[in-house]
């Protein structure tokens, strides 16, 4: 029987190329599938996420090995990097990097709500990225928003009431990436506390009055799900103040 510290260690000092092996082994075609149906359309190696994150639970942190895979290029390996990376050594030098490889919406929510959003500079980068030209990399800025919301317990209500003019001001963007991330962002910082929802309302309200499409659906959705929820008694209490 093979001891369970052994194997541990055999995973956290594997290379980049060897990592890629593990991967290769896990694939599947019904995963691949599954894949280009939830709209991810680039070259994939079709692993499911669980079995992504199983592998990084074994590998255990390491920022180096993270690296070494981002460089790969490999769609799940990128995963896997995200995954191990420490967010105590994520700079904003590699956020910047990493940021400008984003090619899939997949990528960009797991970089943003497992390990960028952890970083010291995550609200500052939130703002930023909403005035990027790429869909990519503007949905970005507001998926760390979303994330933000959920995992920040922390942050009070007047440092969430800063996304609202970026929300206001991008939501004619039509791209659908970018429409969700905004629509995203809308309903997880109005479901923090009553007094978050009550704003987003308000905030959604004078998006629907902007007119466009883009505005009218961001708004109407987000409406339906936070005035759902208020009547419900579902909002959190998180952050007041």
């Amino acid at each position: 029987m093979v001891c369970t510290d052994t194997i541990y260690t055999y995973l956290y000092n594997m290379s980049a190329e060897q990592v890629l092996q593990e991967l290769r082994q896990l694939a599947s075609e019904k995963a691949r599938e599954a894949q280009k149906y939830f709209g991810i359309h680039k070259e994939t190696i079709g692993i499911t996420t669980p079995e992504l994150r199983a592998l990084a639970r074994r590998i255990g942190k390491n920022h180096e090995l993270g690296q070494a895979l981002w460089q790969t290029g490999v769609h799940e390996a990128r995963h896997v990097a995200v995954f191990i990376s420490d967010p105590k050594k994520t700079t904003e030098g590699q956020m910047e990097e990493w940021l400008g490889d984003l090619d899939s919406w997949d990528i960009v929510d797991n970089c943003c709500g497992t390990l960028f959003d952890k970083t010291p500079v995550a609200f500052e980068k939130a703002t930023e990225w909403t005035s990027r030209a790429g869909e990519f990399e503007k949905r970005a800025g507001f998926v760390m928003m979303a994330t933000l919301a959920v995992h920040d317990k922390k942050a009070n209500n007047s440092t969430f009431e800063l996304f609202f003019p970026y929300l206001i001001g991008e939501s004619e963007d039509g791209r659908n990436f970018v429409k969700k991330a905004i629509n995203w962002a809308l309903r997880q910082i109005g479901k923090r506390n009553m007094e978050l929802c009550d704003k987003a309302i308000e905030v959604a309200r004078q998006i629907h009055a902007k007119g466009d499409s883009s505005s009218r659906w961001i708004a109407s959705d987000a409406l339906r799900e936070l005035e759902r929820y208020k009547a419900s008694g579902k909002i959190r209490n998180i952050g007041e103040g």
